[in-house]
C-alpha cells in the first residue's frame, strides 16, 4: 500500500511568517569601524602644529595655514596610496 506524500511545511520567511522578507545576516562582512592609523598620525600632527602655532612667535596664522595644507595634501596622498593597493586584491 502506497502512501501520497503530505504537502511541505510553508517555508518561512525571514520574520517568522510565510512569504516575508528571507534576511540574511551575513556577520562576517561587518565593515570596519571608521578611521585609521593615517587619520590619528594627521590628527595629532594638527594638534601639534596649533600648539606651536600658539606658544612660538615665530609662527603665524599664515605658517600654520601652510602647515596644515601640506599636512592635509600628505594624508591624502597616502590614503590614495592605500586604496590603490588594495585594488588588485578582489
Amino acid at each position: 500500500m502506497s502512501t501520497t506524500p503530505t504537502d511541505p511545511p510553508p517555508q518561512s520567511g525571514g520574520y517568522g511568517r510565510p512569504g516575508g522578507p528571507n534576511v540574511n545576516l551575513n556577520l562576517g562582512a561587518i565593515m570596519p569601524t571608521p578611521g585609521n592609523a593615517e587619520l590619528v598620525v594627521y590628527v595629532l600632527a594638527t594638534v601639534l602644529v596649533a600648539i606651536i602655532a600658539l606658544a612660538a612667535d615665530q609662527v603665524d596664522s599664515g605658517a600654520f595655514v601652510t602647515a596644515f595644507t601640506a599636512l592635509t595634501f600628505a594624508y591624502l596622498i597616502s590614503r590614495g596610496i592605500a586604496k590603490a593597493s588594495r585594488v588588485l586584491e578582489q
